[in-house]
């Protein structure tokens, strides 16, 4: 397995596009009932192959990630041969960034001293899809970028 088998939950929401899964390896309900039944084994095999083809899909996609921190914010910008690195360290230690007040707190408060910037970039491996889900792994969501873009117009990134 590439990536990580899908959640239960995130199966069964995904339930019409794993029974077309299913079909397009002629696999129909009977069959797939017999089989989780009869062959466990090769039900996990299936549900592991259609987890990495949803993974691979969405990472594919994916054009921004957040880590918010109580003290750090690690805001990605996933370009098309690398990927950018905007991080913000807060040095309040009575400000945590994963509250509303704290949030607020670094709205009003982005450019004092208490708040210090880095920015980096760094070339994708040789699978860019993988570099993403690790982040992902490590507690990074996936984002629409807003924030990101909000820096990239106020600082220089």
């Amino acid at each position: 397995m590439k990536y990580t088998r899908l959640t239960k939950q995130q199966l069964d929401e995904l339930h019409p596009e794993f029974i077309n899964f299913l079909a397009t390896q002629s696999i129909t309900a009977s069959e797939w009932s017999q089989i989780k039944e009869e062959r466990p084994e090769v039900a996990e095999q299936e549900l592991d192959v259609f987890s990495d083809l949803i993974w691979e899909g969405v990472l594919t996609k994916v054009a921004y990630l957040e880590n918010i921190s109580e003290q750090h914010m690690h805001l990605f910008h996933c370009a098309e041969k690398e990927m950018k690195l905007l991080s913000v360290k807060v040095m309040n230690p009575d400000i945590d960034l994963t509250t509303k007040i704290g949030f607020d707190w670094f709205k009003k408060n982005w450019q004092s001293d208490f708040v210090e910037y880095l920015t980096a970039a760094k070339a994708y491996s040789e699978d860019s899809n993988r570099d993403k889900f690790e982040l992902i792994r490590q507690g990074a969501s996936i984002t629409k970028g807003e924030l990101y873009q909000w820096f990239e117009r106020v600082i220089t990134v």
